[in-house]
């Protein structure tokens, strides 16, 4: 049983630590921690176990990587396809929106035509319904924090096999490691933008061996036959001196790089993509019938924010609207929607850039609104329905009162997808799964100090 740390008003005696079996097991996972810690000032609650994932929602998520894969695959042939004319010309248009004309040039080069991102983070909410793929990321952040607490949660005695965490203590590792084929050398090249994450970064290399080296912005020294893997956005290649000799070794196939500088992968109107109409046939026949319809059944109705006048005569689909601004007044209950900017912009990642419409006031919601109008041009916006994340009830350890405490909370589930292999060959393996659950009160589900971050059991 465990004891509460009070102190005794009778006696004045000290509080009696708590010594049930789920602190110990905190204790452990905490005590395992690297000494520069894994995200620059940033911290989090720590659980006793695993998240539990139960087998059915376990099994659906080993398997939904290869769907992402093949939906990679289509996007990029969607893409090379309207450039060359074989789809409707406004679709390259669109993808290109904002970026400047030597990341076009890149994107089109003959010599990447067939590169994907090789890591692949859906981010997944849970839900009453089941669960909403709300966005991908092919630069994601955690990769070193996951792999962390796969290795610490393994490590801690006591506990039952059956909460055995998925990828087991060396998945991240195993996962990260395969995705660059048989480079000699890697270089993780880490920008200022992405600097919060550097010190993960730096355990993942550490515990990978001498093989992988981590590097700030200025590295330049990429030697033929090495790989790299980019860990900073495209918007960001001002403050990235080494990117354009990278990418020029890059294109001449003397270093393994990835993801690609291929903007079309860190765009969010994908998924709006996927729901217009006009390319229905188009994902039937690159997805197959029973991915594109298990897309469809978890990426939440989206819709590019244009605002291209209508015909007198249409509507925009679902929301009969006849004109974005239109959207200002639609009722807080009606506004069960995200408001998000796509990409190609510094407040594309994290919880930047993002505005829940039933949580705003009638006036932050208007001001959202026209900002994605007027944005448009430059940065697009994707408004998605927003489908609330279920409450859910989970433990962390609070070392500073020594007790395990309950929390209400909603979840966010980062399932990390590492992809081996050429071409059709190409396989998309899960190496491991983060949880990131806030307090009930969050409308937007992040890493924070008030959230319990831990890994997930089947």
């Amino acid at each position: 049983m465990r004891t509460d740390p009070v102190e005794s008003a009778a006696t004045g005696s000290a509080p009696v630590a708590d010594s049930s079996p789920a602190a110990e097991r905190a204790r452990q996972v905490r005590a395992q921690l690297p000494s520069g810690g894994l995200f620059a000032d940033q911290h989090w609650r720590v659980a006793p176990d695993p998240f539990p994932l139960g087998e059915a929602l376990a099994k659906e998520l080993d398997s939904l990587g290869r769907v992402l894969l093949q939906f990679y695959r289509a996007v990029n042939l969607l893409y090379r396809q309207s450039v060359a004319g074989k789809q409707p010309a406004w679709i390259a248009a669109l993808l290109d929106q904002g970026k400047p004309a030597g990341l076009i040039a890149l994107q089109r080069a003959p010599e990447l035509k067939h590169d994907l991102p090789r890591v692949i983070r859906p981010d997944i909410l849970l839900t009453e319904a089941g669960f909403s793929i709300t966005e991908l990321d092919s630069v994601p952040g955690g990769i070193g924090l996951t792999a962390w607490l796969g290795k610490a949660y393994s490590e801690v005695r006591g506990r039952r096999s059956e909460d055995n965490v998925i990828g087991g203590a060396d998945g991240m590792l195993k996962g990260f490691a395969g995705i660059f084929g048989e480079a000699e050398r890697v270089h993780i090249v880490v920008s200022e933008e992405s600097a919060t994450y550097r010190p993960e970064m730096a355990w993942l290399a550490e515990q990978l061996g001498p093989r992988f080296t981590l590097h700030d912005s200025r590295f330049t020294d990429f030697r033929p036959g090495t790989a790299v893997y980019r860990f900073f956005e495209l918007f960001d290649l001002a403050n990235v001196p080494s990117s354009q000799r990278l990418f020029e070794l890059a294109l001449a196939k003397q270093v393994r790089l990835t993801p690609p500088p291929k903007p079309v992968f860190e765009e969010k109107l994908l998924f709006a993509l996927l729901w217009n109409r006009h390319l229905r046939d188009f994902w039937r026949r690159e997805l197959g019938e029973g991915f594109f319809q298990r897309l469809r059944r978890h990426v939440p109705y989206s819709w590019i924010v244009d605002p291209a006048p209508l015909p007198h005569h249409a509507a925009i689909p679902e929301l009969n609207l006849t004109d974005w601004t239109q959207l200002k007044q639609l009722s807080q209950r009606e506004r069960e929607l995200v408001l998000k900017v796509s990409g190609f912009s510094a407040h594309a990642w994290g919880a930047r850039g993002v505005y829940v419409g039933n949580d705003l006031s009638r006036e932050d919601w208007s001001a959202a609104v026209d900002q994605a109008i007027d944005g448009f041009a430059h940065s697009p916006y994707v408004l998605q329905r927003y489908h609330k994340p279920r409450v859910v009830e989970a433990a962390y350890f609070d070392f500073d009162k020594d007790e395990l405490k309950t929390m209400s909370g909603r979840v966010r589930l980062c399932p990390y997808y590492f992809v081996t292999g050429e071409g059709d060959a190409a396989r998309a393996q899960l190496g491991g799964v983060l949880a990131t659950i806030c307090p009930a009160d969050k409308k937007i589900i992040h890493g924070m100090s008030d959230a319990i971050l831990s890994p997930c059991c089947g």
